[in-house]
């Protein structure tokens, strides 16, 4: 079952879409919006949203290579409700994925 299926079938999942998309960046930060979407399962200006949004709080940096935009992730970024503050984004992203897809040294922005 892929990831929407799974989606439609619970109604609901304990991670938001804002999670799912810095998930999917830090597995790959290359990754085109388009493909994002289709993962989340929402759409593709939904995903744009978010990313400008996580861009803004200063959770990822944008950079352009050549025609690709490539993401960087600031790992050390707490989350943002006061109930999970003490958590980094970083620690979601190493509880939720695979080994073979945790992000390598460069994901991470140097520290501010």
């Amino acid at each position: 079952m892929d990831k929407s299926h799974a989606k439609e079938a619970t109604g609901w999942t304990f991670l938001t879409n804002h999670a799912h998309v810095l998930i999917l960046l830090a597995q790959n930060p290359e990754r085109v919006l388009r493909e994002v979407a289709t993962a989340v399962g929402i759409t593709e200006r939904a995903v744009q949203r978010i990313v400008s949004e996580l861009e803004h709080e200063g959770y990822i940096q944008r950079s352009k290579e050549g025609r690709k935009n490539n993401y960087t992730l600031n790992l050390k970024r707490p989350f943002r409700h006061p109930i999970e503050s003490h958590c980094s984004i970083g620690e979601l992203v190493k509880l939720v994925q695979r080994p073979e897809l945790r992000p390598t040294e460069h994901t991470e922005m140097a520290a501010q």
